[in-house]
């Protein structure tokens, strides 16, 4: 029987006549030889570029990193850190690079606090006291070393040519500046860069930034000790002890501490990953000081015994809401830096502590929050004995990336430098701005009189939520995602999996669904989109309160191994200007349309 197919080749590559025009985004792709999904279509292209050039996932996920440190440079960048979490094809096994940023050696637990009072938030934000270690580059090189197929500056270089060269300005990366503009006009070498005529560059502009690809030719150079132990390090700790800040802005801007020794001593973590099994799959993720591998798993591990599948739609949507709830009463608690804290893992990962946690949830009625937490090591059924532990506020502005290759690796990896444009702070002439990752530990103990794993200490990582996140089939990758998002970035996941695993959606239409995060918070945080539904009444019935987002929350990428043996690469529809998923050879069968 005869039958069509349809093949269309990409043609527009970074540095071609065709790439000077804003280069269009798709949601979704399938096809061969590999994927790329991000937040951004020049990033994707750059990561598929690697791919179709023979490179592997890894190379494509640095490449496609490095990108966005151009395109999308106030969620991630070489002053930030992230989670990389990776399949091997090779040997069927899961690793994991943790390269979150460390506090400096002079940093303890009153950090942020003066007077015995914590600190302003929004003080804390824009100061050189939040910035910690970068962790980004570190991870770039070790990934590349580990398991990559080409050295690290060929893979710098692409982003180093758009960074020259320059993209089209679209609104989000407008609106951001124009949401930060503020603090950003009140460093000189951010101002310079982001407000050069007092406002931001207009939509549909080109953007260039000298300054940040003369930075990745450095490092393609010098190799990332550039950073870690030399004359970039040196800048980057004289930025956070003496922020550049224009004393005519006003603005109260505290110093830090971060030093050049801070920065020698910094290492890059591989860690086991979490692993979990849920309905036949094995479900990989992030392990501490990362909460997101570990409240997945126990959110699902609490579903596990209801047949989510069949279940009716509000009861399906309050199922979720009540199993992350009781999945952060715990994350809060218990999970914090391995290395400062005993973390009990394997406890919190059990079917047993999640049982113990399941019988809390009434398919009927809400649970009030904040709910206490349970004790994994000694896990009582229904217990609720233990004081809260509420969930303080995360920075939200974080990306991910997804990448697959044509001999079946994997990577999801998730990179941030936290608050959105991080401290504010650009390192004069070098073009990218520095994280205020540590903003992230709790200022105080969230519950006073209960130890706090999240306090901050020197060296100390703080605790995050980022959850890139890899489902395994038989052993064989099935699916791959993450998100931005702060604390919901959990929530997020947890609802892309469940939309695509249990609920019979595509990906790319579990991405796309309306979302809602419920942080054993009195009120869960939710798009309009899902205040318009019909079951939020229903909900509210049972018990379920909802306080509108203020922005959209998350922006998820995945990539999925169809069953033919071709990639899917889905993105965002909509959210944050719709995201940009590309493989290197598309191919659409006559049933796919």
């Amino acid at each position: 029987m005869a039958f069509s197919v349809a093949v269309v080749l990409p043609v527009a590559l970074p540095g071609s006549a065709a790439a000077a025009t804003e280069r269009p985004k798709a949601p979704v792709a399938t096809g061969y030889l590999g994927a790329v999904s991000s937040i951004d279509a020049d990033a994707s292209e750059i990561g598929t570029k690697v791919l179709r050039d023979g490179g592997n996932a890894v190379d494509a996920a640095v490449a496609t990193a490095a990108a966005l440190g151009v395109t999308d440079p106030f969620s991630a960048g070489v002053g930030g850190g992230g989670f990389v979490v990776f399949y091997e094809a090779r040997t069927g096994k899961v690793h994991t690079l943790d390269g979150r940023e460390t506090a400096p050696s002079t940093a303890d637990e009153n950090l942020f606090v003066e007077n015995g009072k914590a600190i302003p938030f929004e003080e804390a934000v824009t100061s050189g006291l939040s910035i910690g270690a970068p962790g980004t580059p570190a991870t770039w090189r070790d990934a590349v070393r580990k398991w990559g197929s080409r050295p690290l500056p060929k893979l710098l270089e692409p982003a180093a040519e758009l960074a020259s060269g320059g993209f089209t300005v679209d609104k989000t990366f407008h609106d951001q500046i124009a949401n930060n503009a503020k603090r950003f006009s009140a460093f000189p070498s951010t101002r310079s860069l982001y407000l050069p005529d007092g406002a931001p560059p207009e939509v549909g502009s080109r953007f260039a930034n000298p300054d940040l690809a003369a930075t990745y030719r450095l490092l393609a150079a010098q190799g990332v000790d550039a950073l870690y132990r030399g004359d970039l390090g040196a800048e980057v700790a004289a930025t956070v002890q003496q922020p550049p800040v224009d004393p005519a802005a006003g603005l109260k801007v505290r110093s830090g501490e971060l030093s050049t020794e801070d920065l020698a001593a910094y290492r890059v973590e591989q860690r086991a990953p979490t692993r979990s099994g849920y309905r036949g799959l094995d479900v990989y993720g992030m392990p501490a000081p990362s909460s997101g591998g570990i409240a997945i798993a126990e959110a699902l591990n609490i579903l596990e015994h209801t047949d989510v599948a069949k279940l009716d739609k509000t009861a399906y949507l309050h199922h979720f809401l009540e199993s992350t709830r009781l999945a952060f009463a715990d994350r809060n608690r218990w999970v914090g830096d391995p290395a400062f804290v005993d973390v009990p893992s394997k406890e919190l990962l059990s079917q047993r502590f999640a049982d113990s946690r399941a019988c809390l949830l009434d398919p009927a009625l809400a649970q009030q929050s904040p709910v206490p937490p349970g004790d994994p090591r000694d896990p009582v059924p229904c217990a609720t004995g233990q004081a809260p532990a509420p969930t303080p506020y995360e920075g939200e502005h974080t990306t991910h990336l997804t990448t697959a290759d044509r001999w079946g690796n994997v990577v999801a990896y998730t990179l941030t430098i936290e608050q959105e444009g991080g401290s504010g702070i650009v390192v004069p002439g070098r073009g990218f701005l520095l994280n205020n990752e540590l903003t992230d530990f709790s200022f105080t103990p969230v519950t006073p009189g209960v130890p706090d794993p999240n306090l901050p200490g020197p060296g100390k990582r703080p605790r995050s939520s980022m959850t890139p996140t890899i489902v395994l089939e038989h052993g064989k990758p099935l699916l791959a995602l993450g998100s931005p998002g702060g604390a919901s970035i959990i929530t997020t996941v947890l609802q892309v999996l469940l939309g695509r695993l249990e609920r019979g959606m595509s990906l790319v239409d579990a991405i796309a669904a309306p979302r809602a995060s419920q942080r054993n918070s009195d009120n869960a945080q939710v798009e309009q989109a899902f205040l318009d539904q019909p079951e939020t009444a229903e909900l509210r019935a049972k018990g379920q309160e909802f306080a509108a987002a203020p922005s959209e929350i998350g922006a998820v990428t995945g990539v999925e191994r169809l069953r033919d043996g071709r990639w899917l690469a889905a993105a965002e529809p909509v959210r944050r200007g719709g995201g940009s998923a590309r493989v290197v050879l598309p191919w659409e069968w006559p049933w796919d349309r």
